[in-house]
């Protein structure tokens, strides 16, 4: 059928239903004139006559019955899951596939998470745990959380975390028996735990900033690891200095396990971003999850 088909028995219909040409042509927004034509060459079309007019009333033929009684569940089961999807639309639901990084996931993420699906119990969640910077359209993600710095430019990104910041950190065995760096420079001579990126599987070059002045750092020593948990393991031994996020190492120092180096030298940098491509009409879970995440200072 016709697309225009559909809409000339739907013209029909109204006609049949209000049994006026004026009242379908001021409930439909259109003339009476226009109507009339439609209704003309529907009849033409199927080559019956199915509507009589008199002076006083519209009446319907014998087929214009037929067809009207045959229109009637047809358009109303089409209204109907119109409605039901627009309830969908508008009701949160299904799911939502998200790439992360443990760190945001247990940080960021999972205290909104948790209280939304509670909330919100048609609403399932699959958090991707990996730290590569992957293509969240070609794997078929809703969304990525990572690092400002990190997301695309083609990306709408959302802020949904404070700023972060590093720290480098040793035990005071470590430290007793090497001394402190005084400056990342100092770094080449000591011992210091490697962290392989997951993306380009490249070294990670620690990074620090002072006064303006950046200054990267390619260390060197007895450990390599892709797990900042064994990273502060192993600091915690007394093998190496380690690199990590402050709030990672904040227990330990805290507990006294580990001590802090050069801490002038690390600044604060742009933390957690919710992103995802630029799409018209975002489902209302997901709308929902931006909202719920959106990082209020």
């Amino acid at each position: 059928m016709r697309r225009d088909t559909l809409a000339d028995l739907a013209v029909f219909l109204s006609v049949a239903e209000e049994r006026s040409f004026t009242r379908a042509a001021a409930a439909l927004g259109t003339s009476q004139s226009a109507i009339s034509q439609i209704v003309r060459r529907l009849e033409a079309a199927m080559g019956v006559k199915l509507l009589t007019r008199t002076t006083r009333a519209v009446a319907l033929t014998v087929a214009g019955e037929q067809l009207a009684s045959t229109l009637r569940p047809a358009f109303d089961d089409i209204d109907a899951r119109l409605s039901a999807l627009t309830a969908l639309a508008e009701k949160p639901s299904g799911e939502l596939r998200i790439t992360t990084h443990k760190h945001a996931a247990q940080t960021v993420l999972w205290p909104v998470l948790k209280r939304m699906m509670q909330d919100y119990p048609d609403i399932s969640v699959e958090l991707s745990l990996d730290g590569r910077l992957i293509d969240i359209v070609a794997e078929r993600f809703d969304a990525g959380v990572r690092l400002g710095e990190q997301v695309a430019k083609d990306m709408i990104a959302v802020r949904i975390g404070p700023d972060l910041r590093m720290a480098v950190v040793a035990a005071p065995a470590y430290l007793e028996r090497f001394g402190s760096p005084a400056t990342p420079h100092e770094l080449t001579r000591h011992r210091c735990i490697n962290l392989r990126l997951p993306t380009a599987g490249g070294l990670y070059a620690w990074e620090f900033e002072k006064n303006g002045r950046a200054v990267n750092v390619r260390v060197d020593g007895p450990l390599i690891v892709n797990d900042v948990e064994m990273m502060l393991q192993a600091a915690q031994d007394g093998l190496a200095l380690a690199y990590v996020l402050e709030d990672q190492a904040m227990p330990h120092l805290v507990s006294g396990r580990l001590v802090r180096v050069l801490e002038d030298w690390c600044p604060y940098f742009p933390g957690y971003h919710l992103y995802y491509p630029d799409r018209r009409q975002l489902p209302a879970a997901f709308t929902l999850l931006v909202n719920a995440l959106r990082y209020k200072p």
